[in-house]
């Protein structure tokens, strides 16, 4: 069921309607309520998967509380460790077993053996990678004490399967999501209408950018031989929008409709194209991950309290297994690994935790330094796009390689350049709306409390014609895949 479909637009209000006029005077009832839509949500994807979902969720349950009962600091490492190899092995099997199995294929293929194994056949569970990682974050806290384990079946199983995060994120924490689900919730005008305004405006973005661009975007990588290196540059400009508008679109439906229900979830975007080196980008692309890596992951090996050398592995290292997160492919590793280069000129000259703060913050233009830092950093994380769109590693290096070639200097065409033009003046608009509204949680949050209401309405309910006049197309988030 996606977030952009009339399915979707059925189904919520219907759960919005038991959730607040039916069993609003029972929290237990509610949160039943919520975790049964939940596992009906991703039974509409494919219901063979919901049972490894259930098993994951009890698994990680059962270990929680074994882990807080153990006696032993060996038993609770154990248990520890079972859920951890235990998530991880289904991660890999489903995710990852025929990328390793082709890789380790090819490589003794390049030694002279010739061997051959098994692959296996099937559709990836949508959203393992999401609810895994949710799970996995509790057995850890639990075990390092951070928190204590829940013992109603029903919240932790809502914790992991909240329908608004179930498949594309964010990736919550117990210590945020699990007193929420815990706490009795009365409805909210304000948090519902707050919510309703950040599920339009994601709707926008993945609807009238996102899927816009992603028309241009297949027609050049598809038959990027055929075109000139600025036609190239401009599909990869397009494809940075296209992620961004998909990806961040649907953080913000998601966010959204979680304050419907009275829950804030965490914040996963916080408006990274006005990033000014690529650490600043990182804080704010797809925050809930980057944090997830660095409390689970950077500082267990060491974080930035060793060497130099040691801070350099562990960034590559956070890095490549980011990039292998997001896929099976050699693609993802080398992204991940552009990536970790372009993050080593801040660790050297210890420039990784400057520009904390919001840029421009109290003006309304940038100053001329800002816009060159936050135009150089478009372009790095555009350039490393390639290797995330390709399909393969061939087409990522034939790709980028033709880009450094002498048409540059055409001027860019494709079939549909037009259409292209219009869907650049949106995205103009996209991008003045959110630089206006940058120091806010989201693009609409606050830019028009200050209108009189005739505008207010005028406003929305345009944003909201452009997504019907655009809706037809009904595309699914790229993050799905992941």
């Amino acid at each position: 069921m996606l977030f952009n479909s009339v399915d979707f637009f059925i189904f919520l209000p219907v759960v919005f309607v038991l959730y607040w006029f039916v069993f609003h005077q029972n929290l237990k009832k509610q949160n039943i309520l919520l975790l049964i839509a939940s596992y009906f949500f991703y039974a509409c994807w494919d219901w063979r998967f919901l049972f490894l979902l259930i098993f994951s969720t009890s698994l990680d349950y059962y270990t929680g509380i074994k882990i807080f009962e153990a006696s032993k600091p060996s038993s609770k490492k154990i248990w520890m460790w079972l859920s951890i190899l235990s998530n991880l092995s289904f991660l890999g099997v489903f995710k990852y077993y025929n990328f390793f199995a082709d890789s380790f294929v090819s490589f003794l293929s390049n030694l002279g053996f010739t061997t051959h194994l098994s692959t296996i056949q099937w559709v990836l569970p949508v959203g393992i990678s999401f609810y895994t990682f949710h799970g996995l974050s509790y057995v850890i806290d639990l075990y390092n004490q951070k928190i204590k384990p829940e013992r109603d079946v029903i919240n932790y199983s809502l914790f992991v399967c909240f329908f608004p995060l179930l498949v594309a994120g964010p990736i919550e924490r117990a210590t945020h999501l699990l007193p929420q689900i815990k706490q009795k919730r009365t409805f909210n005008y304000a948090q519902a209408t707050d919510g309703l305004k950040q599920m339009l405006w994601g709707l926008f973005k993945k609807v009238v950018i996102a899927d816009q661009c992603a028309t241009f975007v297949n027609t050049i990588f598809d038959h990027y031989s055929a075109y000139s290196a600025s036609t190239l540059v401009l599909g990869l400009l397009f494809f940075s929008f296209q992620i961004y508008g998909d990806f961040s679109g649907y953080s913000d439906i998601a966010l959204g409709t979680a304050k419907l229900f009275g829950i804030d979830l965490l914040r996963n975007f916080s408006f990274p194209f006005f990033s000014r080196n690529i650490a600043e980008f990182w804080r704010r692309w797809h925050i809930s991950l980057s944090s997830w890596f660095r409390d689970y992951l950077y500082i267990p090996l060491g974080g930035s309290n060793g060497s130099l050398k040691m801070k350099i592995r562990n960034t590559f290292i956070v890095f490549l297994v980011s990039g292998l997160w997001h896929g099976a492919n050699w693609t993802f590793v080398l992204w991940g690994l552009l990536h970790a280069l372009y993050f080593l000129p801040l660790l050297l000259y210890q420039n990784n935790r400057s520009y904390l703060n919001t840029v421009a913050a109290g003006k309304f233009l940038p100053s001329i330094k800002e816009l060159l830092f936050m135009l150089f950093t478009f372009v790095l994380v555009s350039l490393a796009w390639v290797f995330f769109r390709a399909p393969n590693l061939t087409v990522a290096l034939e790709y980028a390689y033709k880009i450094f070639s002498k048409s540059i200097f055409e001027l860019p065409y494709f079939l549909g350049i037009k259409q292209a033009l219009v869907t650049s003046i949106w995205i103009v608009f996209m991008l003045l709306i959110e630089w206006i509204s940058r120091e806010s949680q989201y693009g609409t949050q606050n830019i028009t409390l200050r209108w009189k209401r005739p505008y207010r309405w005028l406003f929305y309910y345009s944003i909201a014609l452009l997504i019907f006049l655009f809706g037809a197309k009904n595309q699914p988030f790229i993050y799905f895949q992941f």
